[in-house]
């Protein structure tokens, strides 16, 4: 199992509209449990900074699957005009954190 942060920047203008628009769909939440993602949490500073955190057996690979599904891409389309950058892993909306840290 392999741990995953990351952060995106909500645009201040619309953090209260993101966070009132964030009601996951069921489809896409049995999509995350299907490509092998779990313990998915999401924190939001007051400032716009969102940071996501979840574990998985191969992250690489659950992406990939998460990427590949309809409702992901319907999902990201509708949480884009919220994210500074739009959110899109390959124009820099997301930034990974390499973890330098771990007490169990």
């Amino acid at each position: 199992m392999k741990r995953v942060c990351f952060t995106l920047r909500i645009r201040k203008d619309k953090i209260e509209a993101y966070l009132a628009a964030h009601k996951v769909w069921p489809e896409l939440l049995e999509a995350i449990r299907e490509a092998g993602i779990r313990n998915y949490s999401l924190f939001m500073g007051k400032d716009g900074l969102a940071v996501g955190y979840f574990e998985a057996d191969d992250p690489d690979e659950a992406l990939r699957r998460m990427c590949q599904t309809d409702v992901n891409r319907r999902w990201q389309e509708k949480m884009a005009e919220f994210i500074e950058g739009g959110g899109d892993l390959k124009k820099g909306g997301v930034t990974w954190l390499e973890p330098y840290f771990y007490l169990a």
